[in-house]
C-alpha cells in the first residue's frame, strides 16, 4: 500500500506517492525533489511540531518507525544552505545583478535597541470599557509577522512558520499578479526568500495575509500618524504599529484587568468602530512623542557585514549595490 504525503512548501503544494518498501532516505530525497529545496526543516500536526525522520536512521523502512505518515499533511520550511559552490555562482553574478537584489526586498536595518521606550504609553477608551495598549514584538527580521500572528492567531511562535508559508503559496497560485516588476525578483525565487526566518515582511505580505485571512490591516506609520488600510472593508480589523524598520501590535484591555496582563488582550476589532482606531493613532502620537520610531531617510546606519557607515535607506541601498551586503544597523 503507497504511502501519500500532502507537502506544503514555499514553491506550493504538492504529494508525494511512496512505496511501502520506502526509507527515510527516500522520503527526504523525494521532499527536496518536489520542492527544489537542499536543505529543509519540516513541521506536523496541530500546532506544528518539529519533524525529523532522520533521527531513525537514513536507511530505516518508514513502515519500520512509528511515524504514522500516510495522509499527514507536511509544512516544509527552507533553510540556508552557505553551500561553497551556490557562493561562488552568487559572485559570478553579482556585478550583474546586484542592483537589482538590492533592491529585490526590505532590506535587513536593526534598530539601536530592542525597544527606545522609556514609559509604554496607555490611552483610556471609556466608550469601549477598557485601554489601548501596545504590545512590543521582538526584533527578530519577523516583527510583522509576529505582529498579524499574536492578533490572528493563537501560537505566535509557530505563526511566524505558517504565515510565511501562506505568502509563498498565496504568490504561487496568482504568479500573473505577483510577477517579477511587483515582487523585483522571480516569483520562484521570492518564495524561497521568504521563507527565511530572517528575511523582512513589508506591504505585500501585509496584503496577501489580509486577504487569507479576510480581515483588513490598519497599519499606523509613527513618524506621521499615516493610517494604511489593507483589504479595507472588511468586518474585522486588526492594528499594527509601523516604526519605520519594526512592527508592533495594538491590544485593547478590559476594565478590571492589568495592562501588562496579555491574556484577555483584545487585538481583532469592527472594522467600523473608528473610536479604536484612533485611540490606537492617539497612542502612536505618544510614541512618537518619545521618537519611538525610525527616520529611515535620515538616519545613521552601519553595514554589519564589513562597517561601511552612511546615512538613511538609500545609502544603505547604494551600499547594496556596490557591495551586495544586506545586513545592517543603526549606527552609533
Amino acid at each position: 500500500m503507497p504511502i501519500r504525503i500532502r507537502l506544503r512548501a514555499p514553491n506550493g503544494q504538492h504529494t508525494l506517492s511512496l512505496d511501502d518498501n520506502a526509507a527515510v532516505s527516500d522520503l527526504l530525497s523525494s521532499i527536496s525533489n518536489s520542492t527544489d529545496l537542499p536543505l529543509f526543516e519540516l513541521k506536523w500536526n496541530f500546532p506544528p511540531q518539529p519533524l525529523d525522520p532522520s533521527l531513525y536512521g537514513l536507511s530505516t523502512l518508514l513502515k519500520d518507525t512509528d511515524l504514522k505518515l500516510n495522509g499527514a499533511q507536511i509544512m516544509v520550511i527552507a533553510q540556508a544552505t552557505g553551500d561553497p559552490s551556490e557562493q561562488r555562482q552568487g559572485e559570478e553574478s553579482q556585478s550583474a545583478s546586484q542592483q537589482s537584489q538590492s533592491q529585490s526586498a526590505p532590506l535587513s536595518l536593526k534598530r539601536k535597541q530592542a525597544s527606545a521606550l522609556k514609559d509604554t504609553p496607555e490611552v483610556p477608551v471609556p466608550d469601549r470599557g477598557g485601554t489601548i495598549v501596545l504590545r512590543v514584538m521582538p526584533d527578530d527580521n519577523s516583527c510583522m509577522f509576529r505582529a498579524v500572528g499574536s492578533a490572528i492567531l493563537t501560537d505566535t511562535l509557530d505563526s511566524m512558520t505558517e504565515l510565511r508559508s501562506m505568502v509563498a503559496q498565496a504568490i504561487q497560485r496568482n504568479p500573473e499578479y505577483y510577477n517579477e516588476a511587483i515582487l523585483q525578483r522571480s516569483p520562484d525565487d521570492y518564495c524561497k526568500w521568504i521563507s527565511y526566518s530572517d528575511s523582512w515582511g513589508g506591504g505585500i505580505e501585509l496584503s496577501i495575509l489580509s486577504q487569507e485571512f479576510d480581515i483588513e490591516i490598519a497599519s499606523i506609520n509613527v513618524q506621521d500618524l499615516r493610517v494604511d488600510r489593507f483589504n479595507e472593508g472588511k468586518p474585522r480589523r486588526c492594528i499594527l504599529v509601523y516604526s519605520g524598520i519594526h512592527y508592533d501590535t495594538i491590544a485593547f484591555v478590559p476594565h478590571g484587568v492589568s495592562p501588562l496582563d496579555s491574556e484577555n488582550d483584545i487585538k481583532l476589532f469592527d472594522s467600523t468602530d473608528d473610536v479604536i482606531l484612533e485611540a490606537a493613532r492617539q497612542l502612536c502620537g505618544e510614541l512618537k512623542k518619545q521618537h519611538y520610531f525610525t527616520d529611515t531617510q535620515k538616519f545613521d546606519v552601519k553595514c554589519n557585514t564589513c562597517g561601511w557607515q552612511g546615512a538613511g535607506e538609500q545609502g544603505a541601498l547604494q551600499h547594496a549595490s556596490e557591495s551586495g551586503h544586506t545586513d545592517f544597523g543603526e549606527a552609533g
